[in-house]
């Protein structure tokens, strides 16, 4: 039972939001940084993060039940019930909204609890209505980066949002590539249970392709903007050598979306959704490792 009430939480993509977060408030110039500090947010994130990806479960438990990858999730199979999901969710949401706001500050509790809201009664019902979804479902995807950043602050302290946008922005953009190349692949089960997800309503098209190459482009500016908002420097080995690994990191990307522009298939967009989830992690780090 305590193992379906953890996948409940999509651990694995709670993790890799979280950690979003967590670098963002790294980035925050004179942070205070403690490892307890560190552990309360990646804490609250998880389970903000996990009540969203909970009640996603239970709103969507019909149509995961007619899906070979999510048909053994603990609600869609019937091993937890829909009252204990929404039980659960509401109780790990409270939990963490709380601790984001009691031991760093409500700014940051509340714009964790509006993505909650986003993500679990907007962006989840809207994706079987039109594929804007994806748009919508972008803004809580990025928030995480906006909340660890507003966390950064101590509560009476004025916030750098421009700092915040930017680290928003990076998350936001990189979604669509991500996101569009989970779609292409999984396209088959999506479209049989009734999502509609991809930019065109044909399916995997040209234009769908184009889109991903499009947004890997948009990334370019928006990955290096922190080196001119004061969030990272390029002066030393230590500078050139973050913009080298941002540099190669886009290029990574933008080759995988031209690569599936040009041969249209599976293996090419699961390329992207794979290189998606290197390219991530090594921007953000490269980000960290030259913060001002």
């Amino acid at each position: 039972m305590f193992k379906d009430f953890v996948q409940l939480t999509k651990p694995s993509l709670s993790i890799m939001v979280v950690f979003s977060s967590v670098i963002s408030y790294l980035l925050v110039p004179e942070v205070l940084i403690d490892w307890w500090r560190i552990v309360l947010l990646f804490a609250g994130g998880m389970l903000v993060t996990g009540s969203a990806n909970t009640i996603n479960m239970v709103v969507e438990k019909d149509t995961d039940a007619l899906m070979k990858r999510t048909a053994k999730r603990p609600i869609a199979s019937g091993r937890i019930t829909p009252e204990q999901g929404w039980g659960f969710a509401i109780l790990t949401g409270a939990i963490g909204v709380f601790i984001l706001g009691y031991y760093f500050n409500w700014t940051a509790a509340i714009i964790a609890a509006f993505s909650l809201f986003l993500y679990a009664f907007v962006y989840t019902p809207l994706k079987k209505v039109n594929s804007i979804a994806v748009l919508v479902g972008a803004i809580p995807g990025a928030l995480p980066c906006l909340i660890g950043w507003v966390a950064g602050f101590v509560p009476g302290q004025q916030i750098d949002w421009l700092g915040g946008a930017v680290m928003f922005g990076i998350q936001f953009l990189w979604q669509f590539p991500h996101f569009w190349a989970i779609a292409w692949v999984a396209h088959k089960d999506y479209s049989e249970a009734g999502f509609k997800l991809l930019p065109s309503d044909k399916g995997p098209t040209k234009f769908t392709a184009l889109q991903t190459l499009v947004y890997s482009l948009l990334l370019v500016p928006i990955t290096f903007a922190p080196f001119f908002t004061g969030i990272s420097s390029a002066t030393g080995l230590i500078g050139i050598l973050a913009l080298v690994l941002i540099g190669a990191a886009n290029l990574f990307m933008i080759m995988r979306c031209v690569m599936l522009y040009n041969r249209m298939d599976v293996k090419s967009a699961r390329n992207v959704m794979f290189g998606s989830y290197m390219y991530l992690p090594v921007v953000l780090l490269a980000l960290l490792l030259a913060k001002g």
